[in-house]
């Protein structure tokens, strides 16, 4: 019993000392928060990880790409139907949002609320723990903090909500000229689209995780008795992206027309070649543009320094005397 007494007249002598008091609590909190942060990256690596994937998708488990996880716990779905917008075009624009994060299960909407609302109240409560508490500042100056924090708190689910989806999008745009290739050979050795799809997705599961994922879905659309059209209209919809709503559009022209889906695909595939292309060149012709404010803080006054500095110094040189 030692350790007890030990550990006893250690918390006293702390009691005689607040500002070691705050500074533990404040050491205890950042590495809570920091446990946190690891523990969330590690989640999101792991839930992204292809070959995770891969394995799940043959392992005895059926995992196709509509067996989704839950993500509608019953607590943070109650708290988001206080939040849930009432009119019909932003809860459609956030519900479109979510389908192009690829969060697409139901009630994703109302945990998507949930969050928010949770984030909006637990931010401002770290913020008055960590100052109020930790730090020991009067609550009249940490007040103004914890309103910004509650804002914060508001905002960063919308913003986060966006950045992933552009972020998918922009993986789904990097992965469609190689499916787009592929789908020319399938289609050309004399397999119909709804096999060339399946083929492409299977073949596109590793370096392009979701692509391969939005593709999958046609084949067990149209076979669950959905008509291909509107299986087509389906992955636009989920996706959101232009070059895909192209494909959609090419593709429907061809089915009403009856001319050559190989054809058309092959048309399609060189004009996307050539956009991205074009979007390469873009962003290069960016870069001198791009590099004039780093030129203008950074090197210019440097330079400037060096090639007057001794012309100065010598001008003021001969005034002063």
């Amino acid at each position: 019993m030692d350790w007890i007494t030990t550990i006893t007249a250690w918390l006293d002598s702390l009691s005689d000392d607040p500002e070691r008091l705050r500074l533990i609590y404040a050491t205890l909190i950042g590495g809570a928060v920091f446990l946190v942060v690891l523990a969330v990256a590690a989640l999101v690596n792991g839930l992204s990880d292809p070959m995770r994937k891969r394995v799940l998708s043959i392992s005895e488990t059926p995992r196709g790409p509509l067996a989704r996880k839950n993500l509608s716990p019953s607590a943070i779905a109650s708290l988001g139907d206080l939040l849930v917008p009432k009119g019909d075009s932003r809860r459609n624009k956030t519900a479109a949002l979510l389908r192009h994060a690829d969060w697409r299960t139901e009630g994703a909407i109302r945990v998507f609320y949930g969050v928010k609302l949770a984030a909006m109240v637990l931010t401002p409560l770290l913020v008055l723990g960590v100052l109020n508490v930790a730090l020991a500042m009067p609550l009249d100056v940490v007040l103004p903090y914890a309103l910004v924090a509650a804002g914060v708190g508001y905002i960063a689910p919308d913003l986060l909500l966006a950045w992933f989806a552009r972020r998918r999008q922009e993986r789904l745009r990097r992965g469609l000229p190689d499916a787009m290739d592929l789908l020319v050979v399938c289609s050309e050795a004399g397999l119909s689209l709804s096999a060339s799809i399946q083929r492409v997705a299977s073949e596109l599961s590793i370096p392009h995780p979701d692509l391969a994922d939005e593709l999958a879905q046609f084949p067990l659309q149209t076979r669950a008795g959905m008509d291909s059209r509107a299986a087509l209209k389906d992955l636009e919809e989920r996706t959101g992206l232009e070059d895909i709503q192209s494909l959609v559009t090419t593709l429907l022209q061809g089915m009403r027309f009856g001319t050559s889906i190989a054809d058309t695909l092959r048309i399609y595939s060189d004009e996307l070649r050539d956009k991205r292309l074009q979007r390469a060149q873009e962003q290069a012709a960016r870069v001198g543009t791009l590099m004039l404010l780093p030129l203008m803080l950074c090197i210019m006054p440097s330079f400037f320094l060096v090639v007057l500095g001794p012309a100065v110094l010598g001008a003021l040189a001969a005034l002063s005397r």
